[in-house]
């Protein structure tokens, strides 16, 4: 078991990981050592909290396939160890920033003295715009 949050453990089982050849840079090293790494997770069969599951599925945008899986490609480094710790971090990472519930928003009322002030302002406005025209009655 994985500790990612207090409340939140995952299972080594819902973590599968396939090796691939990088693409870019790298001479020969790119051609023969499969080095990128492509780190899928079953979302679905997680268990995780509904709200959670929730926020994670659309945390995950593109990422997330039609089955429910989550894939992770991490081909930054030229090991297969960082590249697999770099996917895993990222995993990790997503699923505690959805395991935090947004705050609710307060609906606050402008007050009493800013609203008094945005009137004033307006008077004070068009008292000049009224001096400038011309044709006033003072």
């Amino acid at each position: 078991m994985i500790q990612i949050t207090p409340r939140i453990a995952l299972d080594e089982s819902l973590l599968s990981e396939t090796f691939t050849h990088a693409s870019g840079p790298g001479g020969q090293n790119v051609n023969k050592v499969a080095s990128a790494v492509q780190l899928r997770f079953d979302a679905r069969g997680a268990g995780l909290p509904f709200d959670t599951h929730a926020r994670l599925e659309a945390l995950a945008g593109s990422r997330l396939t039609k089955d429910g899986a989550i894939l992770i490609k991490a081909s930054q480094y030229r090991d297969q160890q960082r590249n697999r710790a770099d996917a895993r971090e990222r995993l990790f990472d997503l699923i505690a920033r959805a395991a935090i519930a947004p705050k609710k928003r307060r609906p606050t009322k402008p007050s009493k003295a800013s609203k008094l002030r945005v009137t004033e302002h307006k008077k004070a406005r068009s008292r000049l715009k009224r001096l400038r025209s011309g044709k006033f009655d003072v």
